[in-house]
């Protein structure tokens, strides 16, 4: 079964409510053996895709993945990422800020980790926190030092909207393409995974009574996803609703986005001009003694 991509994407001005989204559709693999064989095949077009990226070295992509708790970020990364060269894949994940990024602007610490020309950058959350658990929080604000005046607008988080949507504006006129994904996970499937990894003791140190808390401020959660999505998904760089309850299709999902985003790139292997071609001749000859 083809994946359309376009079925899950976000489009600009688009108003949601992640409660008419699915958390779960219907999968797009017949049985395990088949989800494999299509994950490995997805992998193996990324892989051959990215090193064209690597070698034409005139665009870079930013995959940014967002969720709440359990909803599968860290095994997406894994899975869809596991065939990419190293080299030209770089994984960053965006905790709480330290001292030294307290002290700057909320964008500063993300553009640090930007994606270089024929790279894959993947932010792990993002700059979009600072809309979404600052949003939830709003008391975080007070360690970020902002001016009264600032802190307390009741514009603030038009004006972050606006400050991301430029940044990714201007990310995309300089070769950088944007794909966000949101893994979209119903408040029943979170609490079978947390009671998983009680469960499992290798997994007991992902969970925690902050997690717990956070799950009860799960509506505030909801508003301020479908407050970011309808301000910040635009055609240059686009939200991804996956639905998440099932891992393996949301894998399928992901990767299909990512390849669709990457197919659409006008890119190729570098061909040597007349002069590089001579050289390679000249190379040749000198091995072949």
């Amino acid at each position: 079964m083809k994946i359309d991509s376009r079925e899950f994407r976000v489009w600009e001005g688009e108003t949601v409510r992640l409660k008419k989204w699915p958390t779960k559709v219907k999968p797009f693999y017949k049985s395990k053996k088949h989800y494999e064989k299509m994950l490995a095949d997805h992998v193996e077009k990324l892989s051959d895709r990215q090193s064209v990226l690597y070698a034409h070295n005139r665009y870079a992509l930013l995959l940014i993945f967002q969720a709440m708790d359990a909803a599968g970020k860290d095994g997406a990364i894994k899975h869809v990422m596991s065939g990419v060269n190293p080299q030209g894949c770089q994984v960053f994940s965006f905790r709480h800020p330290s001292a030294q990024e307290l002290e700057h602007d909320f964008l500063w610490r993300t553009t640090r980790s930007l994606p270089e020309r024929g790279r894959i950058g993947i932010f792990n959350r993002s700059y979009y926190e600072e809309v979404l658990i600052v949003k939830v929080h709003p008391e975080i604000l007070r360690g970020e030092g902002l001016p009264d005046e600032i802190a307390k607008d009741e514009k603030l988080w038009k004006h972050r909207y606006r400050s991301i949507v430029d940044l990714e504006k201007h990310l995309h006129a300089n070769g950088t393409r944007i794909i966000k994904f949101f893994l979209h996970l119903s408040k029943e499937e979170q609490r079978l995974r947390f009671l998983a990894r009680i469960d499992d003791p290798q997994k007991n140190w992902k969970l925690s009574q902050a997690d717990i808390q956070e799950r009860e401020l799960w509506p505030e959660y909801q508003r301020a996803y479908e407050d970011c999505l309808l301000a910040t998904s635009t055609k240059i760089a686009p939200w991804y609703v996956v639905p998440a309850d099932d891992k393996q299709n949301a894998r399928l999902i992901v990767s299909q986005v990512v390849l669709d985003t990457l197919g659409d790139l006008k890119i190729s292997y570098p061909k040597p001009d007349k002069h590089h071609r001579q050289e390679i001749e000249s190379i040749r000859k000198q091995l072949e003694k």
